[in-house]
């Protein structure tokens, strides 16, 4: 007897993460359902993966319900499909309410801080989410955790979905360390003086993946790398001390786990996004054929690197961020998103990003307008702190302050 297919609520449906998902779906259909999307602002690329899916709801955070209903009218009536009606959603709340829905999977792949009320919503309904939004559980650590019961949070980051893999082959007490790679971006081995003039298009050839601007760009400085350590510590209960970054400009081997023997088990795979999403839908199956396996046949090197600190400070400045934990890690990641912004409206240089983060996580112990910095978080406190951390950015930045 066949089991019916698992019913995915997808968020971030036409960004890199959501449209590779819905690769997935394609060719698994006996596996996977996609039953409602959310999307941002691009409607009518949502409007023609609605259409394409038949999903139940479709919603937008950018747009009308208006709008979005004329999109996807004049999507369905050019595949034929004019009697199609979803329900329609729209507003800054339309992906909370989604994922909130019932569904045996939500895939949050929506970009920043945003995600976080969707990823509450998911928990809070019981679903497991396979998480893609690195940032929700960062900035609202304690109250994710506190959400989540054992396993419902399955990583679809491919570092983390390595190190989910791997620490299937012992228990936590015989963990001695994670090994998180990371390929050095298109910047690797260049000194601190190198990247001063460093463009937007430069930071955005990125020599391995492809992804979206800001997980491009935050690739690039390394602060990606940084907040894939908080992640490691969030998702794992292993201490900061204990989780290491290492440089593989290959992007084969994703992440390792050395274990008290000295064994270490290593996930490889080239890189392809769909190999941790199928994983990410499926978990604890796998799904034949989601991606192409490395080809031993051809001869090939790997090769390994220190991480250089002082041109890449950002992982160091993220694991103090994730150690003094509160509203700490909110700002790390708000300050962050600001800077990238400025740096791509041409208002600042690429090293002034880590930089700026820096000076506002420092400024957020000694300024008490900054807000609650304990471990007894609420939503409210972390938005506060986001908020607060980007017009601080912007204030060190030299830049309008944002409407409170």
């Amino acid at each position: 007897m066949t089991s019916s297919p698992r019913t995915v609520t997808l968020l971030g449906s036409t960004g890199s993460i959501g449209t590779q998902a819905i690769d997935v779906a394609r060719t698994a259909p006996d596996r996977f359902r996609i039953t409602a999307l959310s999307a941002g602002g691009n409607l009518d690329l949502v409007a023609r993966q609605a259409v394409e899916l038949y999903v139940e709801a479709v919603a937008c955070a950018r747009g009308s319900v208006d709008e979005l209903a004329q999109a996807v009218g004049e999507a369905a009536r050019e595949a034929g499909s004019a009697a199609y009606r979803p329900e329609l959603l729209a507003g800054p709340e339309a992906a909370t309410d989604l994922a909130g829905r019932p569904a045996d999977v939500v895939l949050n792949g929506i970009t920043g801080s945003i995600g976080l009320a969707p990823t509450l919503a998911a928990l809070d309904a019981g679903t497991t989410l396979a998480l893609a939004n690195k940032e929700s559980l960062i900035v609202g650590g304690p109250l994710v955790k506190a959400a989540a019961k054992p396993g419902q949070i399955v990583p679809v980051d491919s570092e983390h979905s390595a190190l989910a893999q791997c620490l299937r082959g012992g228990t936590s007490d015989e963990v001695e360390r994670l090994v998180v790679t990371a390929s050095g971006g298109p910047f690797r081995g260049k000194s601190r003086e190198e990247l001063f003039d460093v463009t937007p298009q430069q930071a955005l050839a990125h020599p391995t993946w492809d992804m979206g601007p800001v997980i491009t760009t935050n690739s690039a400085t390394l602060v990606n790398k940084g907040l894939e350590v908080i992640e490691a510590h969030l998702l794992f209960d292993v201490p900061f001390d204990r989780i290491h970054v290492v440089v593989h400009p290959q992007s084969v081997i994703h992440s390792m786990v050395e274990f008290v023997d000295g064994s270490t088990l290593a996930q490889a795979s080239p890189p392809d996004m769909r190999l941790p999403i199928a994983l990410g839908l499926a978990w604890p199956d796998r799904v034949p054929g989601a991606a192409r396996p490395v080809d031993w046949s051809q001869a090939s090197t790997w090769e390994f690197f220190p991480l250089d600190d002082e041109a890449f400070p950002a992982v160091g400045l993220a694991k103090r961020v994730g150690e003094a934990g509160g509203t700490y890690p909110a700002v790390y990641n708000a300050a962050n998103e600001e800077c990238v912004q400025a740096f791509f409206d041409g208002r600042i240089r690429f090293t002034d990003i880590v930089d700026t983060v820096a000076r506002v996580v420092e400024d957020h112990t000694h300024i008490p307008e900054a807000g609650i910095n304990s471990g007894d978080l609420d939503v409210e406190t972390v938005l506060r702190a986001d908020a607060w951390a980007r017009n601080r950015a912007r204030e060190v930045l030299g830049l309008e302050r944002n409407p409170a």
